[in-house]
């Protein structure tokens, strides 16, 4: 056990921690147990989502998710891939952990969650951070979307997949941008974004700075994860990424048989023995439930089973090479210029991201870093028969890279990433970003957040287009539509339009996933509960309408008779603001029916993306997970936020003490002056 002496834990005006060590392990450490003390309900939560145990102490709700993290061997691919550490990362690694043994049970007595459900913290494995890390992220890449184009295909034909095509539930929304020196009034580079997640409380972004003799970093750190892996500033270069909307797992059609208390999986070369037992999932509240985990020779069975028809396996990179590209994270922390970075993301594997950096040299990044294998371009699109030859993995693609002239804008979008990737997000985000930083060529760190809160809606052209040749409409429906012609396509949240057309938009979304050519596809009950969001016709057809609109799928007099009943559905409504119907909906392990979250401006496609699903809720489930300017001429000078706060502890000052800001759109100083900070004398509060 390593002493509470090595290191020093200082605080900022928001409660951030920024922590100093006399060597990297030490500070590894450090971020170990100022992890437990702040979050430790949310972290030991994301423990027992990695292995499959949170039904015991969340109930029947969480059986799903525990059943998926043992079918797909989230737990025992993370113990593989800490297997595979080299030895210093390892250690690293390893000190964490320490750190977070250390300081749980004082995290757990500040956290009234673990009363409330019973639980008794427990303790961590070495390899428990990448088991965390695998799982926020092995649905991150939107598997099941195979599932859905699958579907699409066989009820509708091939040709109906790309007239469906959506980025999804869970993947896109995130923006990032690089400013050039020419481009700022300093002559300094400036990185800046904001990732957009679904919503968790606590957050899933923690901010903290990082500092030892070898480095200083601030950045955001994920709670239970070492390092700042996703975005960092060094002092002399700072990184910052999206998700590439690349597709690096696979899913295959298995043909399974018991056989003499076997259980055998046909491929390519005939019936093949796969592994199989039983594990049991406890339940609070709840019997038991039994789930057996089958591993075929292309991945374990996420979809039925051997006594049923249908049958699914998951081929996904960790699993294959044993590696989750750990190593990245230490070098990430001792970069100086971008070729450091850019030498550190040589070893990520998941997800798959776009990478910007910067540095005071002068230098720029603009990269995609992970791991995507090469394969016949079905598995891309569909769900693949296992035992069909030509489906095989045959190494990995290079990862594209480009050059930066002035500015680089990555938003999801077909871009650098093209070639890896099957379905983007459409290009307003980028393209409004970029319409908005070529204005200009004198940006400063504190203007950003004119591009971070832009709420333009691009995507309402093809909507209000259908609307302008409507006829037979009512007086009111007439008056609605006329407004709508006029509106500015602002999502603003104390505007009545805004909250009139996504009551038109929900209202045809509705009426489209009725439409008798979509029907076959409404039912997603053949497969499990939890990939239902990436199944469920209604926000699917609310995520792809604009593809839709345009398509041709659907005949044009049946979409004018849609919207001709939305509109008039609409009028009928009274007017609101769109804030009072768009309120943030974050995720709580354990909900607090107590708090009143309030409204937001934005939308799915604006550069403020508060995505809500149209036709089944206006309330946003995903958004800004953090913001920040990352300026290189003086890192004082950046800013970040998150939704909520610094603390992980109900009632802290600083659980939500950002919360005010980030709704609107301010962000808070960075700072990295030791003597305006605060030493925490009693580490364990």
């Amino acid at each position: 056990m390593r002493s509470g002496v090595e290191h020093q834990v200082f605080r900022d005006p928001w409660g951030i921690p920024h922590l100093r060590a006399a060597d990297p392990p030490a500070l590894a450490f450090a971020q170990g147990r100022v992890t437990a003390l702040d979050r430790a309900w949310q972290i030991e939560v994301e423990r027992h989502r990695s292995q499959g145990t949170s039904a015991s102490f969340l109930g029947p709700e969480a059986v799903d998710w525990d059943r998926f993290a043992r079918q797909a061997r989230l737990d025992d691919t993370a113990r593989r891939c800490h297997d595979n550490l080299d030895p210093d990362t390892a250690a690293w690694l390893g000190a964490y952990v320490d750190g977070v043994n250390a300081g749980l049970a004082v995290g757990a007595r500040r956290a009234p969650q673990f009363t409330a459900t019973g639980l008794a913290p427990g303790r961590w494995q070495p390899w428990t951070p990448l088991a965390v890390w695998l799982t926020h992220h092995v649905l991150f890449a939107g598997f099941p979307a195979k599932l859905w184009r699958t579907e699409a295909a066989r009820h509708l034909g091939e040709e109906a997949v790309a007239c469906l095509a959506t980025d999804g539930p869970d993947t896109s929304g995130s923006n990032g941008w690089l400013l050039s020196g020419e481009r700022t009034a300093s002559g300094a580079s400036i990185v800046a974004g904001d990732p957009h997640r679904y919503l968790e409380d606590p957050g899933i972004y923690q901010q903290i700075r990082l500092a030892c003799p070898a480095y200083d970093v601030v950045g955001f750190a994920v709670p239970g994860v070492p390092g700042i892996a996703h975005f960092g500033h060094t002092g002399s270069v700072a990184w910052a990424i999206t998700n590439a909307m690349a597709d690096y797992q696979d899913l295959y059609a298995e043909r399974l048989r018991r056989r003499d208390g076997t259980v055998e999986a046909l491929g390519p070369a005939g019936w093949c023995p796969a592994e199989a037992h039983v594990e049991t999932v406890e339940v609070a509240g709840g019997d038991p439930v039994d789930i057996e985990v089958i591993e075929t020779e292309r991945g374990p069975i996420v979809v039925g089973g051997p006594d049923v028809e249908l049958a699914i396996s998951l081929r996904y990179p960790p699993r294959v090479r044993g590696d989750l590209g750990f190593a990245a994270l230490p070098a990430l922390l001792a970069a100086t210029r971008v070729a450091d970075v850019d030498a550190a993301c040589d070893h990520w594997v998941e997800p798959v991201n776009v990478v910007l950096a910067a540095d005071t040299a002068g230098g720029l990044l603009h990269r995609v870093a992970g791991a995507v294998p090469v394969r016949d371009q079905a598995n891309r699109l569909l769900v693949v028969p296992a035992w069909e030859p030509g489906h095989e993995w045959r190494g990995w693609h290079p990862m594209p890279r480009a050059d930066v002239p002035d500015l680089a804008v990555m938003a999801n979008e077909q871009g650098i990433a093209t070639p890896l990737g099957v379905e983007f997000a459409p290009p307003h985000r980028a393209n409004r970003i970029r319409e908005l930083l070529t204005s200009r060529a004198d940006w400063t760190a504190g203007e950003l957040t004119t591009v971070h809160t832009d709420t333009r809606l691009a995507s309402a052209d093809p909507l209000l287009a259908l609307l302008a040749d409507l006829t037979g409409l009512g007086p009111a429906a007439v008056a609605l539509r006329d407004r709508l012609m006029s509106w500015d396509c602002e999502m603003r949240a104390d505007s009545v339009d805004a909250a009139a057309f996504a009551a038109v938009r929900a209202a045809l979304v509705r009426r489209l996933a009725a439409h008798p050519i979509l029907a076959p596809l409404a039912d997603p009950s053949r497969y499990p509960a939890l990939f239902h969001p990436w199944l469920a016709l209604v926000p699917k057809v609310g995520f792809a309408l604009e593809t839709l609109l345009r398509s041709g799928l659907l005949p044009a007099a049946d979409l004018a008779d849609a919207a001709r009943t939305a509109v008039e559905e609409a009028a009928e409504e009274p007017p609101v603001h769109w804030g009072e119907l768009h309120r943030l909906a974050p995720w709580q392990a354990l909900p607090d029916a107590a708090v009143q979250w309030p409204g937001l401006a934005g939308d799915h496609d604006c550069v403020l993306a508060t995505s809500s699903v149209p036709g089944v809720t206006h309330h946003c489930f995903r958004a800004s997970a953090a913001r920040y300017v990352w300026d290189l001429g003086r890192r004082d000078d950046s800013r970040w936020i998150v939704p909520f706060g610094a603390s992980g502890v109900p009632g802290d000052p600083h659980q939500r003490d950002q919360l005010p800001h980030w709704l609107r759109g301010e962000l808070i100083p960075v700072v990295t002056d030791w003597h305006r900070l605060t030493e925490e004398r009693d580490h364990d509060h």
